[in-house]
């Protein structure tokens, strides 16, 4: 079997990190592949470290017309059993050609891209159900979950970030976007007036966000780390996990926190809210409500025994559903499927 994949991502994004995730978990798994990617230099090295050469190319706009003429001539030079394309742009550039063409959505994109493309997948069942709703056909839409991988990290020295060791340590991550809600985080913080906050991302509401903390009187108690790549020694770090999302389609981070045992506390944003069992496996919250929020918190930094079951059944449900193997094999029997 052989696999082609472009990605047309950002510079930062959940997407783009899951997708360099699936290339080398496919790399360890044997297959034979070839990647493509928007001209990203970490990416392309995190990349060839696992062992892949990936092609850069601009993928730009409308008038980027090398960029399908560059994945048609590999694609064609590689004779793939299934192109996969990650985002609009690499989907709507996708050649057609003796070759199953399947678009990878993880969010509820236009499907005016997808129209080269066989079959569509979507990384949470909601995905998949609305590429029907839109008018996809039922039998060739398809659900494929994301994983994350149990990387094993020491904490980092909270030291470093002058962050007291005694201190209850609340961490969030991602993008600094509306969609993030991280400025309701701050807001919770206020009303949690004995932990830090440690925020691991990078977006165009830094700057606004800072300010927020500012006027909250609670910037001595946050650190905006920018992107970091050391998230599973993040999390060994934090006490609490916290997904403060108006809108997260799936949820990875909470996946991330699953596989490293740390509490998580979440809004009911249909991603984490289809994941989370409430009071089970974390704590869910209404969206944009920072009191409540605050409340959750607070609930499972004092009850040490809510804290430790939310941690312990969160990695049960990721041992059960979200490892690397599992997921692997899910798109395998995929890719067997729609060629047969």
């Amino acid at each position: 079997m052989r696999i082609f994949q472009a990605m047309a991502g950002a510079e930062f994004g959940g997407a783009e990190t899951f997708f360099v995730r699936l290339a080398l978990a496919f790399q360890r798994a044997g297959l034979d592949q070839k990647v493509m990617i928007r001209t990203h230099a970490a990416r392309a090295q995190a990349l060839r470290d696992g062992g892949i050469d990936p092609i850069e190319a601009k993928f730009g706009g409308a008038f980027d017309f090398k960029t399908p003429k560059l994945m048609k001539r590999e694609v064609d030079r590689f004779n793939p059993d299934v192109v996969l394309s990650w985002m609009n742009r690499a989907s709507s550039m996708t050649p057609k050609g003796d070759h199953i063409r399947v678009g990878r959505l993880g969010g509820y994109y236009d499907l005016k891209y997808y129209k080269r493309c066989n079959y569509l997948v979507g990384n949470t069942q909601d995905i998949a159900d609305y590429l029907v709703k839109e008018g996809w056909p039922e039998d060739r839409a398809f659900y494929l979950p994301n994983f994350v991988t149990e990387e094993h990290a020491a904490p980092i020295s909270r030291q470093k970030l002058f962050t007291p060791d005694t201190v209850p340590l609340i961490l969030v991550l991602g993008r600094l976007h509306e969609n993030k809600a991280f400025d309701v985080m701050l807001n919770a913080l206020a009303w949690v007036p004995n932990a830090y906050l440690w925020i691991a991302g990078e977006g165009p509401k830094r700057e606004e966000l800072e300010k927020l903390a500012e006027n909250l009187a609670v910037k001595p108690r946050v650190r905006f780390l920018g992107w970091r790549d050391d998230v599973a020694a993040l999390l060994q770090t934090a006490d609490i996990f916290v997904c403060p999302s108006r809108h997260e389609p799936l949820g990875n981070v909470v996946l991330e926190a699953w596989a490293q045992n740390v509490p998580v506390v979440a809004t009911d944003s249909y991603g984490p809210g289809t994941l989370v069992d409430h009071m089970e496996s974390g704590v869910l919250v209404p969206v944009d409500d920072a009191v409540m929020l605050s409340k959750a918190i607070r609930l499972v930094i004092e009850d040490d025994d809510l804290r430790d079951r939310i941690a312990r059944q969160g990695r049960a449900a990721y041992e059960a559903e979200f490892t690397e193997t599992s997921v692997v094999q899910q798109y395998m029997d995929f890719f067997q499927k729609v060629l047969s």
